[in-house]
């Protein structure tokens, strides 16, 4: 079984390889295709109010036919992605749902939201959701560590009575900021790997970095966001509190039991990540059975299983409520798991048409001094997002691009350390129509394309551009 470090190699490898030959058409014509693609999905879903789905699956066949690809070549493409999505995301999304029901009907998620709520004011919610965001997202992969908090941002935003943006936003801004700049992320871990820095650093920095760009991101930007998008909390995961129900004497999970379900994923994954650091060659028994725990898929399908007894019995949920809460969390998000589904399969035909690789390649014979080297790892890293819609692409595409200008530079430890985080911040940047986190985004939180753009987007630009910032500032004094 390979650890997750050989499974980044391996990817890694793959992004750098040229592409295959997919499409022989001439470098404008590959932009022109994504531009018109996306402007097609917007038009088709905002103007002529087409499900999404279908408005994805339209504007990526004609993405990949304006790029020159067949029609067999464009088909194959978009369900090869909408199959790998639905393997990856789409599969976390439905064990996150059923967890979130779990959470919601045993009246754990009750507890948290209460607990939280009686130990912070009103005023200093957005910041203890931040860190809440952040510490998930630590460990997590974000689509992980947003399908297990999505029931809490809900209620808390439900029983706090604050706009559902100013609890969403910072909650999320721990969650990218941490996937996009901080190891053991697969993207900052492969970077790392690539231009030979040293994780220590890496993690210090990144840290460094990552605070202010989360205090920007989160909860100062939230209150923007809150004025911008006035939406009404979505009505997922009704408690029985949340109906008016008395449930004073209600069983409820301990604060304890709750905490422990939410975490336990979160640890299982942490604790295989510091595995692989310290042993990423490793066959012994301990590595391997440790490296499965810790994927996501076994993590949060423990997580479930886990669920089922520890917040089910402090729920005095019978066999059959349980199986009633699990079997009911799933209707919800067909739709939701059909569009993810549809943004991976499209940004996989703008991968395919060499659209990134183009992109890559008219920028990668660049080069100057460090501050300049860090910008243009940035503009890299946010082109390549922008075209594939991928922030682990964008970093493992951008260096892989930059390695040789590393080499010829004979950079320092720290300056290859902070390259790895400018390649990160650009990463993030732009999410939009492309990108299956735009598409879960908008239907957890119920929000139009255009609000979306507003709220979730506008937030992972500033992330990006604030970590640029933070990663400018650190360059002067480092050798």
């Amino acid at each position: 079984m390979h650890s997750t470090i050989d499974d980044v190699r391996t990817l890694l490898l793959r992004a750098t390889e040229p592409l295959p030959p997919t499409t022989t058409a001439p470098e404008w014509q590959l932009i022109v295709a994504a531009l018109i693609g996306i402007t097609v999905i917007v038009v088709l879903i905002t103007w002529l109010k087409l499900h999404p789905f279908i408005s994805l699956m339209i504007g990526g066949l004609v993405t990949g036919l304006a790029a020159g690809m067949s029609a067999t070549q464009t088909i194959t493409s978009f369900s090869t992605g909408f199959g790998n999505t639905m393997a990856g995301v789409g599969v976390l999304v439905a064990l996150g749902a059923i967890f979130g029901k779990l959470l919601a009907d045993s009246g754990g998620a009750d507890r948290i939201v209460d607990t939280l709520i009686a130990r912070s004011s009103v005023q200093s919610l957005p910041w203890v959701m931040a860190f809440v965001g952040a510490l998930i997202g630590l460990p997590m992969f974000f689509e992980v560590g947003l399908v297990l908090l999505v029931p809490v941002i809900i209620l808390v935003a439900r029983r706090s009575g604050l706009p559902l943006m100013r609890i969403a936003i910072p909650t999320l801004a721990g969650l990218s900021a941490m996937h996009g700049l901080v190891p053991p992320h697969p993207g900052p871990l492969a970077a790392i790997d690539l231009v030979q820095a040293d994780l220590g650093t890496t993690l210090l920095f990144g840290f460094i970095v990552a605070i202010p760009t989360v205090i920007i991101a989160g909860p100062v930007f939230s209150r923007l966001a809150a004025r911008w998008v006035k939406v009404p909390v979505p009505a997922l995961y009704v408690t029985a509190e949340d109906r008016g129900e008395d449930v004073e004497h209600k069983p409820r999970p301990s604060f304890g039991a709750a905490l422990f379900s939410i975490l336990l994923p979160v640890v299982l994954m942490l604790v295989a990540s510091i595995a692989d650091i310290v042993a990423p060659a490793s066959t012994d028994v301990w590595a391997v059975v440790v490296d499965f725990l810790g994927k996501p898929v076994i993590a949060l399908l423990i997580a479930v299983i886990v669920g089922m007894f520890v917040l089910g019995r402090g729920g005095r949920m019978g066999l059959r409520q349980v199986a009633d809460s699990v079997g009911s969390a799933l209707p919800p998000i067909a739709g939701i798991l059909l569009i993810v589904g549809a943004g991976g399969g499209f940004k996989q035909v703008l991968v395919d048409s060499t659209i990134g690789a183009v992109i890559a390649e008219a920028i990668s014979g660049f080069g100057g001094s460090l501050a300049v080297v860090l910008f243009l790892a940035w503009l890299v890293a946010v082109l390549i997002r922008v075209a594939t819609g991928s922030a682990t692409v964008a970093t493992i595409t951008a260096a892989g691009i930059l390695q040789p200008l590393v080499a010829d530079l004979d950079m320092s430890t720290g300056a290859a350390s902070l390259l790895v985080l400018a390649i990160g911040s650009g990463s993030v940047f732009l999410s939009h129509v492309n990108d299956a986190g735009f598409w879960l985004i908008k239907e957890y939180f119920g929000l139009t394309i255009g609000q979306t753009l507003k709220s979730w987007t506008v937030m992972e630009c500033i992330i990006s551009i604030v970590g640029l910032a933070g990663v400018l500032a650190i360059s002067p004094f480092v050798g």
